[in-house]
């Protein structure tokens, strides 16, 4: 057990944010895996203050089975507190705030947003201490190794002095995207050095990848993020070692198509049919990567969904062929 704020959390298992990916539908359906606390897609400061519609529609949800943080990024600490506020008066269900320091995307990072914090840790504190003046929420903040070269440790003391809650860490550099291999060798037994909890991320995609994340580091948890995409089993395996010491084998086809649809029907209650299907797309062919025989299964999962209907055609004239090996 280890504890975010006054939140006391049993597992081991973060929902990871994922910008057009972890909607309110996505979220409600991995939550079901048994993810203990889960992020929303980022969202922008300004949107917030301007009051665009489609930004405040990112902030509006339900209470969800785990623990949900919302996710802002900006630069601007007053922007930042003033942005979290509008959040909190919209809606009373957000557990905590997380401020995503650590998105590599150019269009973020050029606003000074984003992983550029890292190249200003002092600004990176200051954030902090501006939000926690107007909440008693819980404050976190996800960061990466650096920003161009290694400065995580400068970054996580002006961030723990500022009065942090816990710090995910994506273990790589701005510079290196979301390729090659993370450097967990760089964050070996880190939070043995740290005072607030840390989540630990990148390439967690088998249950091995959770458990040497953790040995390495000492994390308090790992996110699982794109490894989660087309694999939500991956949460119940992780949830379910860290219980047990028990390991869960891997989904049968036939499971991941019932994990598929089920996604997909509560992506469609959220969104409406046709933009849930667009969407889904690219998350689709990702329940059948690894399966033998499934690359025209997901091509046409890639090009052909058009409704709901169609998405169940296309796998139950694919379960006939699947069966028939």
């Amino acid at each position: 057990m280890w504890k975010l704020g006054n939140f006391e959390i049993q597992g081991k298992v973060v929902l990871a944010p994922m910008a057009g990916i972890t909607s309110a539908g996505y979220r409600k359906y991995l939550n079901s895996f048994g993810a203990d606390i889960s992020v929303t897609e980022m969202v922008s400061d300004m949107g917030l203050i301007y009051g665009n519609k489609e930004t405040e529609s990112y902030v509006i949800f339900d209470k969800e089975t785990a623990l949900t943080g919302l996710q802002l990024f900006g630069s601007n600490p007053d922007n930042l507190a003033k942005a979290m506020e509008i959040a909190l008066n919209l809606n009373k269900n957000i557990d905590f705030i997380d401020v995503n320091m650590g998105c590599p995307v150019p269009k973020v990072t050029k606003t000074g947003a984003g992983s550029a914090l890292m190249l200003h840790p002092t600004l990176a504190g200051d954030i902090i201490k501006a939000l926690k003046k107007v909440t008693d929420k819980p404050i976190t903040a996800k960061i990466r190794l650096g920003y161009n070269e290694v400065n995580f440790k400068e970054v996580i003391k002006e961030l723990e002095n500022s009065g942090v809650s816990a710090i995910g860490i994506h273990a790589r550099t701005r510079k290196e995207l979301y390729s090659g291999e993370p450097h967990f060798d760089l964050l070996k037994d880190l939070r043995k050095e740290m005072s607030v909890p840390l989540i630990i991320s990148g390439n967690i995609y088998t249950l091995d990848d959770a458990i040497k994340a953790i040995n390495i580091t000492g994390a308090d948890a790992v996110m699982v993020a794109r490894g989660g995409v087309g694999n939500p089993f991956l949460i119940t395996q992780i949830k379910h070692y860290y219980e047990t010491g028990e390991r869960l084998g891997n989904p049968s086809f036939f499971e991941q198509c019932e994990y598929c649809l089920a996604l997909a029907r509560s992506m469609v209650e959220e969104k409406g049919e046709l933009t849930a299907m667009r969407i889904y797309r690219g998350i689709a062919p990702k329940f059948f990567a690894g399966f033998p025989n499934s690359r025209t299964l997901r091509t046409v999962l890639a090009t052909s969904l058009t409704d709901y209907q169609s998405l169940v055609n296309i796998i139950n004239e694919f379960k006939e062929e699947f069966m028939k090996m």
